[in-house]
């Protein structure tokens, strides 16, 4: 979808005019993985209109195959408007234009599933079960075990206001059961079903998936994995940031964890790489963010706990170090 971005802080009402940006959960992982030098594919449905022309423009110049995109004739690609504040305050506003979308028509017989089936890894998110029943139909067809299904990795992004119906948090616990990875925000997972506890409260609530990512916040994340001892589970802290913005942080750790688990890391550089596409995007305005160079982010991975521990990044840091190379180039 399209993305209207505030000009400056404030109400929706007061805000005189808005930026325009691409937007969307499954989009943006594509994006930053793209961006990283893997090959990527999105497969969506948008409208045969000037903001579906420009989505599929500016997501295919990140590099990402957008041949699978499907074009709607009768329904406009779907947009929304947001404040500048952060998602977590009261202060904050999302007004969603998404029914009747494009995308709020896909379903299991307009979809090109052999495209979608036929990478590594298909990352789908809980927002499309959101959009309307066919999508949800849509999903469930997607998280059906089969033979030769590729690595099925979910991101739960409960949007409230995107459901229109109670049913919700059930429609989401069994997308994430039916999947390999999980992703879900500890916040998140007592809001949608009312689970306290902590990670392994969560974990005891989806043991189904072979890899659980359950974010903390500030404070990190922690991953389970199936015949890795989850009673052991690792964790590793989040990186000291100044924030610019918060929103597309989500995905753009899931972009990171998913490339170093495409690039066969160990469980505890996974998280780093997450922690360290989640930067970036938190130290850049708008929904996604390019993410560090391959080179850049393996070397901070690797640091020792000490200097991961203190390292704090600030807008501009992943252009510092290309920067100085280049400086120092004869």
């Amino acid at each position: 979808m399209v993305t209207f971005l505030p000009v400056r802080p404030g109400r929706l009402a007061d805000v005189p005019s808005f930026d325009r940006a691409i937007g969307g959960a499954e989009s943006n992982v594509a994006c930053a993985l793209a961006a990283f030098g893997h090959p990527a594919r999105w497969v969506s449905r948008v409208g045969a209109d000037g903001f579906g022309d420009h989505l599929v423009e500016r997501i295919a110049a990140y590099g990402v195959d957008v041949s699978a995109v499907r074009r709607d004739p009768e329904r406009p690609t779907g947009i929304y408007f947001r404040t500048a504040g952060d998602r977590g305050t009261g202060a904050h506003e999302v007004a969603y234009y998404r029914s009747g979308s494009a995308a709020s028509a896909m379903s299991a017989r307009n979809v090109d599933l052999a495209a979608a089936r036929a990478g590594r890894v298909l990352h789908l998110s809980g927002i499309t079960a959101a959009l309307s029943r066919r999508c949800r139909e849509l999903m469930r067809e997607l998280t059906a075990p089969r033979p030769g299904r590729p690595l099925v990795s979910f991101d739960v992004n409960h949007r409230p206001g995107l459901w229109r119906d109670t049913a919700g948090s059930g429609v989401l616990l069994e997308l994430a059961r039916g999947a390999d990875i999980v992703f879900v925000g500890e916040d998140e997972a007592e809001q949608t079903w009312g689970v306290a506890g902590g990670p392994a409260a969560v974990r005891e609530l989806l043991p189904e998936p072979a890899v659980l990512v359950v974010k903390e916040g500030a404070r990190g994340a922690t991953v389970f994995e199936r015949g890795h001892h989850d009673h052991v589970a690792v964790a590793v802290p989040a990186l000291t940031v100044d924030v610019v913005a918060t929103t597309g942080a989500g995905d753009a750790f899931a972009a990171g964890f998913l490339s170093a688990t495409l690039r066969g890391l160990p469980v505890r550089d996974r998280l780093r790489h997450g922690h360290l596409f989640a930067a970036a995007a938190l130290t850049a305005p708008g929904d996604l963010a390019a993410p560090p160079a391959r080179g850049q982010a393996d070397r901070l991975a690797a640091l020792d706990d000490h200097a991961w521990g203190t390292l704090r990044l600030g807008p501009g840091w992943t252009q510092a170090e290309q920067a100085e190379e280049e400086a120092n180039t004869p």
